[in-house]
Order: structure tokens, then C-alpha cells, then sequence
């Protein structure tokens, strides 16, 4: 029998990590990363970056594989994004030009990624 405590913080761990990878990724593609897990009472967004004009909202996702990944973004976490997005937009001085867009990275455990730009609408 396993413990529910470490496989918990197992999947934890494994979310860091994912994260981490995920905001290197961004970097790369030449975003600066604002905020990590920024949270506030309407919810959580894991990453927000900015490039140029473009201000990214992004949700990450690691599961076992990257089709895993993709379905575990459900219509209730993305409103609850949306609403924590709005809060940032307010309590964040930026700039009236600014694009803004909600993308997903999917990370599995191998370190295969995709990164879905525009994943959503809000």
C-alpha cells in the first residue's frame, strides 16, 4: 500500500518541476517571467510572462503523458484563471497595448513538452 502523504508530495514535486521546465521554455522563446503561482482569492496562474506587448497567462499541466496533460484542463479552472487574470490586470500597472493571451505547457514526465499558445479564450 502506498503512502497518500508521499505521493502527494510526489505529484507536488513533480508540479515544481514542471513549472520550472516551463518557465525555461518561455525564456527561451524570449518571454521575462513576471510571476510564479501568482494566487489570489479568485485563483491561481502558474506562470505570467510578457514579451514585448504580449502579457501570457499559463497554466501547467504534468501528467503521466502529454494527451493526459491536455484533458486535465478543465471549463471551471480556466474561468477561475481568467478571474485571477482580471485581478492581476488590476492590482498590476501595465500598459493600455498590452495583447493578452492564455496559453497551456504540457509537461510528462520524460521532459516532453508542448506548449499550446492561445489555448483558450476567455
Amino acid at each position: 500500500m502506498t503512502d497518500p502523504r508521499a505521493k502527494k508530495q510526489k505529484a507536488y514535486r513533480g508540479g515544481l518541476w514542471a513549472e520550472t521546465l516551463a518557465a525555461w521554455v518561455l525564456r527561451l522563446k524570449g518571454f521575462r517571467i513576471l510571476e510564479r503561482r501568482y494566487k489570489c482569492p479568485s485563483g491561481e496562474i502558474d506562470l505570467i510572462a510578457r514579451r514585448r506587448h504580449l502579457l501570457v497567462f499559463v497554466e501547467v499541466k504534468h501528467r503521466a503523458n502529454l494527451n493526459d496533460a491536455a484533458f486535465a484542463i478543465h471549463e471551471t479552472q480556466m474561468r477561475r484563471i481568467h478571474k485571477a487574470a482580471e485581478t492581476y490586470l488590476t492590482r498590476k500597472t501595465t500598459p493600455a497595448n498590452l495583447r493578452l493571451r492564455f496559453d497551456a505547457i504540457l509537461v510528462a514526465p520524460s521532459g516532453r513538452f508542448r506548449h499550446l499558445a492561445n489555448a483558450w479564450q476567455p
